[in-house]
């Protein structure tokens, strides 16, 4: 778990996200710390509303990176003019604020609540189903603080799932350290059978998005997870399997008891249940003992199993790790080879947004955005962005379909088709 020191410069708007940013990294676990140089990481939420703000925002990042281990900038600077702070010589990296709180973790796994008691937020129910991880590895220091699975009955966390429904969740996220190892204690595999139990035992319009699953846990599941999720639209096709590294060498070094094979097989067996999905994964960039071959090789997996969603960090020591103790590469190698998987991840998701346009698209709208805008979620769990929201009677909770109309490489943006009903908060299916 890291602590974590965070500014916020600008609009109300940059307000509400570093709001957001610490509401997520306060649930994965991380603290915050009231100055730069008691913290881990630094993040740098930044206003470019004149030159002159655009030049305090560039003076502020080079005392943070003098102040702390690593920096993060995003905001509307970062978004409109990321460039800077390269051109700068800042050590930093430029994200879109949704992409802090995963980047903060250092490809550790999520903490949950010590009670792992489900939360609603909004139209969000978050139902953690265990805690704990099967994992050991070297870099990680969630382990320490939460051992191994315990994972309660199936039944328990479908009377949770239940009950968020009736509570008035139109999105459960089932949570975890793992969620693919669920039942591990108990010495069975009992993912598939919970989300089939969610889909079809819990009465309600929702839909279940499955958290963070390591390749090592899914595989021997893979056949079971990808046809439950064929099977039931209220799961979205959508899987976060983080493989870390292209090279089986860094990650026998990481101890992330899988292999890149393992990872690939995932990958094609889904595909071959599934018409449309998202995969999701994360690559640690500059691990101790990764060579340029073995960032070679994360590129070419990054090329081949094109993931929509994509976490790239750069490593840093966490005390009391294995990986703290090895000999570290040097910051412009991590920066270096970190820029090039970031530009890489660009070409990647843009493609995938770019392919999306002109198509439509059955979404659930889950939170209120920026502004009068409102994010949505379509089958395959991509964020689509629908703007002036009040206009077309759009909010949390409610079913529609868009049209896609463009995007801004991350995410979609698109426009109603059908108008709202207000009875049951479902798109209907003729037009006025």
């Amino acid at each position: 778990m890291a602590r974590y020191h965070i500014e916020t410069y600008g609009c109300t708007s940059n307000r509400g996200e570093s709001r957001e940013i610490e509401r997520r990294l306060r649930d994965a676990g991380h603290h915050k710390v009231d100055g730069a140089d008691d913290a881990d990481v630094a993040i740098l939420n930044t206003c470019t509303v004149v030159e002159k703000t655009e030049r305090n925002m560039l003076r502020r990042a080079q005392e943070l990176e003098e102040e702390t281990a690593d920096l993060i900038v995003t905001g509307c600077m970062a978004l409109a003019q990321g460039e800077e702070f390269a051109d700068a010589d800042v050590d930093a990296q430029v994200l879109h604020w949704d992409d802090v709180p995963e980047a903060v973790t250092n490809g550790e796994c999520p903490t949950t609540t010590p009670d792992a008691d489900p939360i609603l937020d909004g139209v969000i129910g978050i139902l953690p189903i265990a805690r704990g991880c099967m994992s050991n590895c070297s870099y990680c220091i969630t382990k320490q603080a939460t051992g191994r699975v315990d994972s309660p009955p199936v039944e328990e966390n479908v009377e949770k799932a239940r009950a968020l429904v009736h509570a008035g969740a139109k999105e459960i996220r089932i949570t975890g350290q793992d969620t693919g190892v669920y039942g591990w204690d108990e010495g069975e595999r009992k993912l598939p059978e919970l989300l089939e139990r969610i889909a079809t035992e819990v009465e309600g319009d929702f839909r279940v998005r499955v958290g963070m699953a390591n390749p090592g846990g899914v595989h021997g599941i893979r056949e079971e997870l990808a046809a439950v999720f064929a099977e039931h639209d209220e799961i979205y096709n959508f899987l976060h399997a983080p493989v870390q590294s292209g090279s089986d060498d860094v990650l026998a070094d990481m101890r992330r008891q899988h292999e890149v094979e393992q990872y690939v097989d995932i990958v094609e067996t889904f595909d071959d249940y599934l018409e449309e999905w998202t995969l999701s994964t994360d690559f640690i960039v500059g691990f101790p003992t990764e060579t340029e071959r073995d960032h070679e090789q994360s590129m070419a997996l990054l090329r081949e199993t094109r993931p929509e969603k994509i976490n790239v960090t750069r490593f840093s020591k966490r005390p009391g790790t294995d990986a703290a103790d090895m000999k570290g590469l040097g910051g412009q190698t991590k920066k270096d080879r970190s820029k090039a998987m970031t530009d890489l991840k660009m070409d990647v998701v843009g493609d995938a947004h770019e392919a999306m346009v002109g198509t439509e698209r059955d979404v659930l709208v889950t939170e209120q955005g920026t502004g009068d805008s409102v994010k949505c979620y379509d089958d395959a769990y991509r964020q689509i962005i629908v703007q002036n929201a009040s206009e077309h009677g759009l909010e949390p909770g409610d079913f529609a379909t868009v049209e896609v109309t463009g995007h801004q490489t991350v995410y979609a943006f698109g426009e109603p088709v059908t108008p709202v009903d207000a009875d049951d908060g479902r798109a209907s299916t003729t037009a006025d």
